[in-house]
């Protein structure tokens, strides 16, 4: 029987091209990219100019979310920028939910009207 990481995996990257990154003997295995969501009721507006793409997020489980189920917020040195789309969330919750460690990060920043366009976020499973 595969490990819990690797289930995850199979799941979420069967078909896609997977991106390896070794960082501190770890190797971070890119599972989903993602626009944020929420950007607009959040901190990210106030942050906006002291975040930088490759910046660590943090991904913070709320079971408990009365409107998401799945929800995983994202947080940004203690600040609250948003969420993970509805959408695409369901794999990287139930990751969490069995004790997978994940990682995120800003992949990349840009001035845009629609607060979907603005950041878009790299998810990590690190084995």
């Amino acid at each position: 029987m595969p490990s819990p990481p690797t289930s995850f995996l199979l799941r979420l990257a069967l078909g896609m091209a997977l991106c390896l990154t070794a960082l501190a003997g770890e190797v971070h295995i890119l599972v989903q990219s993602s626009p944020l969501a929420g950007f607009q009721y959040h901190a990210g507006k106030s942050l906006w100019h002291e975040m930088r793409a490759g910046d660590r997020l943090a991904l913070i489980r709320e079971a408990d979310n009365p409107h998401d189920a799945n929800a995983v917020r994202i947080e940004w040195r203690g600040q609250k920028l948003g969420y993970l789309p509805r959408a695409e969330n369901r794999a990287v919750a139930a990751a969490m939910d069995r004790g997978e460690a994940v990682d995120a990060r800003i992949a990349k920043l840009r001035e845009h009207r629609n607060p979907w366009q603005r950041m878009l976020i790299e998810v990590f499973v690190v084995l």
